[in-house]
């Protein structure tokens, strides 16, 4: 599998890199923000990206936020020196996946990258990953092309955002804790894990569904437990 990696600090572009390569990955690395980014996606054809947030040219929220607009699907991780919740829920308000704030372990950054790729996999070959579309409210879901579409506009999904929302579907009605939805939809062992991260991919969705957050009438948060979609 292919990684791109978007970062300007040269010790940590090299480090990533020899780490990626004895994992058995192939990388490819742009130092800037800017235009070169979409150009070495199309030319090198990443399963994933490694973005930096601080990078000349444009920072990685934006960066971010335009692949998505342009129909980028791939999972994006997001490396933060940043690590107050407002600028978390920035990144993924822009269509990060994940975020692993600096410094970080090494460990910890190829166990996510694992995890990601893992999800992204399986989702692309599993009956979820190939379900058909359905209907949430006046929201149209097509899974397939990790779209929602409400009132004519569609409204792109990150993959993790549209791997969580089929689960949830496949489950309506069904109360489900926190563990269960990272576990299966984040593919992390639960035991340690911030589950702000899924409380804010939850907040996303209902802005794409329109779901008000005061009073949500379809994604229903279970105080103390988890969540579920209301049948």
């Amino acid at each position: 599998m292919k990684i791109l990696i978007v970062e300007d600090d040269p010790s940590i572009r090299f480090g990533l890199e020899e780490v990626l390569g004895v994992e058995g990955y192939q990388t490819a690395v742009c130092e800037r923000g800017d235009g070169i980014v979409e150009k070495t996606l199309a030319a090198f054809l990443p399963d994933l990206i490694v973005m930096d947030v601080m990078l000349p040219g444009r920072n990685g929220f934006e960066c971010c936020r335009d692949l998505r607009a342009a129909g980028v699907r791939l999972p994006i991780l997001m490396l933060t020196a940043k690590s107050q919740e407002k600028d978390k829920v920035i990144g993924l308000e822009c269509g990060a996946d994940d975020y692993v704030t600096k410094p970080f372990g090494l460990h910890e950054l190829t166990a996510r990258i694992h995890a990601l790729l893992r999800r992204a996999t399986e989702f692309s070959s599993t009956p979820a990953g190939k379900a058909a579309s359905f209907r949430i409210g006046d929201c149209h879901i097509d899974p397939s092309n990790h779209l929602v579409t409400r009132a004519g506009e569609e409204t792109p999904l990150t993959p993790r955002e549209c791997g969580l929302l089929v689960y949830l579907y496949r489950h309506r009605g069904r109360v489900l804790t926190r563990e269960q939805l990272l576990t299966e939809v984040w593919g992390m062992n639960a035991a340690g894990v911030n589950t702000r991260t899924l409380d804010q991919t939850v907040a996303q969705l209902r802005k794409k569904l329109d779901d008000p957050v005061a009073s949500p009438r379809w994604l229903l948060t279970v105080h103390g437990v988890g969540y579920k979609l209301a049948p």
